[in-house]
């Protein structure tokens, strides 16, 4: 029986895989209702400079999903918090300080990652306590193209393989370990490549979001039963954005086109040769590239990670949240 979120393939008012489901389901409108009296912290204008390219997100998104979103991770934060300090207590510990929060955010190419990172970072640090909150997306962790190039794997950037996991699994386990100052390199949409020696200082942050396409990929188990650490262990909350299929393609391809007529113009763009081309030809190249690239990682990888998330936000075909499944505790 199938027990995973609901999607497009499964019947949503199946009353036995609700029932067996692990997750709580909620409408957009059932789930607005959650925010309770948790203030709208954030300015239309600052909605403007947070979205992404061709996210059509506002003040109204904000108001019926990420408050009461903001309101949940709060609540999560408090228990950790709590019971950090039970477990202290209860092992005699002392002068031992909290270690960061860390919110894991995954999903495909083009489905709003990005924006839900950032809009959330804003809530997040604007609670009452002013927690420090830092954003880090795995671009950055990415072989350099150098090494994609050597290793014939430049048609699979984005794929499990193409990132340098050991250095994922450092950075996280510095923040967890509460070491200031930890390093993690920066990434250029512009020039498709990781920025040699450039890196973003995280100095004990509060909370930690760390956003990226397979943030949530498990790894086979060892037969002899040693410690192997996965990327996902470090967090305490985990976020899956998720979408039709169909409808990442449709944003992926208007999300290129719109590119060619700003990105892609720059003289230091790695794509600037797809703005000189035709709009047909662009076109089929998008195609090109969602087909043998970012579907194939879509279905190999991301979609199968959606059932460890817990939370997950289940976009419609104007890009606005419709539903929200929330793992039962």
């Amino acid at each position: 029986m199938n027990i995973a979120p609901q999607s497009a393939e499964t019947s949503e008012t199946d009353p036995i895989v609700e029932y067996y489901s692990p997750y709580h389901r909620f409408t957009a409108e059932e789930w607005a209702r959650f925010r309770a009296d948790t203030p709208l912290t954030l300015k239309a204008d600052e909605v403007s400079r947070l979205r992404s390219l061709d996210d059509p997100i506002d003040l109204d998104e904000v108001r019926r999903i990420y408050l009461s979103l903001s309101r949940l991770l709060s609540s999560h934060v408090e228990a950790s918090q709590l019971l950090f300090q039970q477990r202290n207590r209860f092992l005699s510990l002392s002068d031992v300080a909290k270690t960061p929060f860390i919110i894991g955010i995954a999903g495909s190419v083009a489905v709003g990652k990005s924006t839900t990172a950032r809009i959330l970072q804003e809530l997040l640090a604007r609670w009452p306590s002013s927690p420090k909150v830092d954003l880090i997306t795995t671009d950055g962790f990415l072989h350099p193209n150098a090494v994609l190039q050597r290793e014939n794997l430049m048609e699979r950037k984005g794929f499990p393989e193409s990132y340098d996991v050991g250095a994922i699994l450092r950075f996280l386990s510095a923040i967890k370990a509460g070491e200031p100052n930890v390093k993690a390199p920066r990434y250029s949409h512009l020039t498709y490549d990781v920025l040699p020696n450039e890196f973003t200082l995280v100095d004990r942050p509060d909370i930690l979001i760390f956003e990226g396409i397979n943030v949530l990929q498990s790894r086979a188990l060892p037969a002899d039963g040693k410690i192997v650490p996965i990327v996902s262990d470090f967090f305490d909350f985990s976020i899956y954005i998720d979408a039709d299929e169909e409808q990442i393609h449709t944003w992926y391809v208007q999300r290129f086109m719109k590119l060619r007529q700003t990105a892609f113009r720059d003289p230091t763009s790695f794509f600037k040769k797809y703005a000189a081309i035709d709009a047909d030809a662009a076109r089929a190249v998008a195609e090109g590239l969602w087909e043998n690239i970012n579907l194939k990682n879509l279905r190999q990888n991301i979609v199968p990670t959606r059932p460890r998330a817990d939370l997950i936000l289940r976009k419609g075909r104007n890009h606005l949240v419709e539903t929200v499944s929330l793992r039962k505790l």
